[in-house]
């Protein structure tokens, strides 16, 4: 099952992410994933429960999202939506198209809770959780 090799490349992703942010715990991590991409979301998320156990990531929600599939015709020139079977131009029906999307798998942003440092006039012992989103583009 490539979906557990998926999951574990992303694991490794988002913990490197988690240790530059000082991140104590990952709350979600977001994906979208297009319908081309080769990349079964529900064998995903199922490997997903294996792939987390035992890191900052351990109680983390998958949250998958359905990438639209996009086409350019080379004819009109226009970008337009398109069935994953069915790669014609929206526009002009034309079957001379180019894949804009949808064969992609991205992890688009990771909510994490982050341990701060106490500030001026607090203990020097205390620190401060703060919840935080982390935008990414892979």
């Amino acid at each position: 099952m490539h979906e557990l090799a998926i999951c574990q490349a992303l694991i490794d992703q988002v913990e490197q992410i988690a240790l530059e942010q000082r991140a104590q715990q990952v709350l979600s991590i977001h994906l979208g994933i297009g319908p081309l991409s080769g990349v079964e979301a529900r064998l995903l998320q199922q490997a997903f429960f294996v792939a987390r156990a035992g890191g900052v990531a351990a109680g983390a929600e998958l949250v998958i999202d359905s990438l639209p599939v996009q086409v350019s015709c080379d004819h009109c020139g226009q970008t337009t939506d398109a069935l994953p079977a069915r790669l014609l131009c929206g526009a002009c029906g034309n079957w001379r198209t180019r894949l804009v999307s949808g064969d992609e798998m991205q992890l688009q942003h990771i909510e994490l809770i982050r341990q701060t440092a106490a500030e001026p006039g607090e203990s020097e012992t205390s620190t401060k959780q703060q919840h935080e989103r982390v935008n990414q583009a892979s």
